[in-house]
């Protein structure tokens, strides 16, 4: 089939690329020239794990290609998606429709023969109705239908999660655009992965209502992990023993400094925001949203404790500051609040993150980027394991101990254990949730 990509994004550029796998001849688009002509020379402007050699592996086999011309993607393709962005509105947390909109708009005047037209970004409830009126107004005599098909790609694992999804969510209203959609993703149909096939605003809801259900879940045991510490328990232990629960399930169950990201931040919000226009207002998300925040400054206390009270002359070392491993992605990092306290407070801050510098560089002025942690680790008051990169998982303690001028961790992901640390060479660990009983109990086993 054709296949017109709107958007170049990380979903846009992920979805093309995965299904000018599956055969489909694509065609993405965007406006920015520059970013057409990166991609068309095989650069990939994003870090996602796979993703460059498969782009390169159907440019050449001639089923991707990348233009800045709409109207002539559009021309003959079967399906268009709109995968633009739709940012948080400022002031009200509303999804930013503009982009979603505008690309609608320019789809209408291009429209040639039947075509689906179909969402891959987040939307709120109704916004795939309001496509339909505004497409029906631009272009009375076309004949389209659209579609509701949203993403659950995890950044870092996303080929993964496009080839061998948990499910596909599809809305549609018509036998027509429920072909179409199935052809495109007969490759999945035929190795037996679920579609699940709904009305429009169920496609809608299912996409919000996961992503706040997960953003929940990350919460729940961050708070447990406050109460741990103050009782004695060991989160990593709690989040196993009811994490064997078929009905709860271990995932998305480590405790850490709070959740970021594209996409809880901006959902949970969006969710909230819809509940409020409909008089219904979502109050677990609302608390889910502030207690994420609240996490990020609990964190900011954890690391004054450990440094006496007070960040003023001290040098502290942060290993990773992406909102977790295998992206470069920042946005909502919990490093955005953690980074600028510590320098606020009079620290000395030196970064190290395997891709973040990029992103990071603009958005953590007044750090020092380091190239490797033993180097960011030279004479340092305090070590911080902000994200849980491969590389930060088999460190060398000792070493690292032995160079730092008071050997300190603050384990922020619980990759090690106090008696790990102690072991080392570290005068204190701390990670989070992990109660003062069990780390005095490995402390005596030694």
């Amino acid at each position: 089939m054709r296949i017109a990509m709107i958007g170049t994004g990380y979903v846009g550029l992920v979805s093309g690329v995965c299904f000018s796998d599956f055969g489909h001849d694509v065609v993405c688009v965007d406006k920015d020239l520059r970013k057409v002509a990166r991609l068309s020379a095989g650069e990939v402007p994003i870090y996602e794990p796979g993703l460059e050699t498969l782009m390169e592996k159907n440019v050449a086999a001639g089923r991707l290609s990348f233009t800045a011309d709409l109207a002539a993607a559009v021309d003959g393709a079967e399906a268009v998606f709109i995968a633009v962005g739709t940012p948080a509105r400022r002031g009200d947390g509303h999804a930013d429709l503009t982009y979603v909109m505008a690309a609608a708009e320019e789809i209408a005047a291009a429209l040639t023969d039947y075509a689906v037209v179909v969402t891959k970004s987040t939307v709120p409830l109704g916004t795939n109705r309001k496509l339909r009126e505004l497409i029906a107004k631009v272009r009375p005599e076309a004949e389209f239908d659209v579609a509701s098909n949203p993403e659950f790609l995890r950044e870092g694992a996303a080929i993964e999660d496009f080839m061998r999804p948990d499910r596909v969510v599809v809305g549609v209203e018509s036998s027509r655009a429920a072909e179409v959609m199935a052809e495109i993703y007969r490759p999945l149909y035929l190795r037996d992965f679920p579609i699940l096939t709904t009305g429009l605003e169920s496609a809608e809801m299912i996409k919000y209502a996961a992503n706040a259900f997960l953003a929940a879940k990350i919460t729940f045991v961050n708070e447990v992990a406050g109460l741990c510490e103050r009782t004695g328990a060991d989160v990593k232990e709690v989040a196993r023993g009811i994490g064997f629960d078929g009905r709860i399930g271990n995932k998305f169950l480590h405790a850490g400094p709070g959740y970021g990201g594209s996409c809880f931040p901006k959902d949970t919000a969006a969710l909230a925001r819809i509940g409020q226009d409909h008089a219904f207002p979502m109050r677990i998300t609302e608390t889910v949203m502030r207690v994420n925040d609240e996490v990020k400054l609990r964190m900011v206390e954890k690391l004054r404790d450990i440094c006496g009270g007070a960040f003023n002359g001290k040098t502290v070392a942060v290993l990773g500051v992406t909102f977790k491993p295998n992206t470069d992605d920042m946005r909502e990092a919990p490093s955005l609040t953690i980074v600028p306290a510590l320098i606020g407070g009079g620290a000395r801050v030196r970064v190290v993150d395997p891709q973040g510098r990029s992103e990071g560089e603009a958005l953590l002025p007044g750090v020092t980027w380091e190239e490797d942690p033993y180097a960011a680790a030279e004479a340092a008051d305090l070590v911080v394991i902000l994200t849980e990169w491969n590389e930060f998982r088999a460190l060398d303690l000792k070493k690292m101990a032995g160079a730092m001028r008071s050997p300190r961790m603050a384990d922020l992901r619980n990759i090690y254990s106090a008696r790990t640390a102690r072991r080392a060479g570290f005068e204190s660990y701390t990670g989070v949730g992990r109660g003062s009983a069990p780390q005095s109990l490995e402390l005596k086993e030694e």
